[in-house]
């Protein structure tokens, strides 16, 4: 199976938090950013795949800075790396000031998703190929969080975890 690079697949959503979109604190609501980040990466990993992609899991989510009504909301979504029909997709989430055009990095996510045939059933997907700095540490650390994600889920020992053993054993 051919391999593709991270920008191969990337994807990129802009959206203006409108008043709807907000909480009472006037701030984008952490439910439609999680809607739209969902979006964007099943664009990024049907792009790696070719095939319909439906979201796994939502691994991480972290909020760090509250984005204000009025601001322009970029996503980025990159794959970070994919196993036999699973890909890990990292997300990075900008708010940009439509006043003073300053743009913060506010939050970002790792979602997996896994590509399935018409009947449902998982196919294999593409290799990545890291070629920037960042895509290769994300491309080493999905590894690492999928083992751990196995462990948690009970569908691995941890003794088999080989790149979490790697972590913490002195060499």
């Amino acid at each position: 199976m051919i391999s593709k690079t991270p920008k191969e697949s990337r994807a990129i959503l802009t959206e203006i938090v409108l008043p709807n979109d907000t909480n009472n604190l006037d701030n984008l609501m952490g439910g439609r950013l999680m809607y739209w980040m969902d979006i964007i990466a099943a664009t990024a990993a049907q792009r790696h795949s070719n095939r319909t992609s439906v979201t796994a899991s939502v691994n991480n989510v972290s909020f760090n800075n509250p984005i204000p009504r009025g601001s322009v909301v970029t996503i980025e979504a990159n794959i970070s790396r994919s196993f036999t029909s699973s890909m890990e997709i990292f997300l990075d989430v900008w708010a940009e000031d439509t006043l003073s055009g300053e743009k913060t990095k506010c939050n970002e996510a790792i979602y997996t998703f896994v590509a399935v045939s018409k009947l449902g059933k998982p196919v294999k997907v593409p290799t990545v190929t890291p070629e920037t700095e960042i895509e290769q540490e994300r491309f080493d650390g999905a590894l690492r969080r999928r083992q751990l994600s196995l462990i948690l889920g009970g569908k691995m020992k941890a003794e088999d975890a080989t790149e979490l053993k790697a972590l913490f054993s002195k060499k």
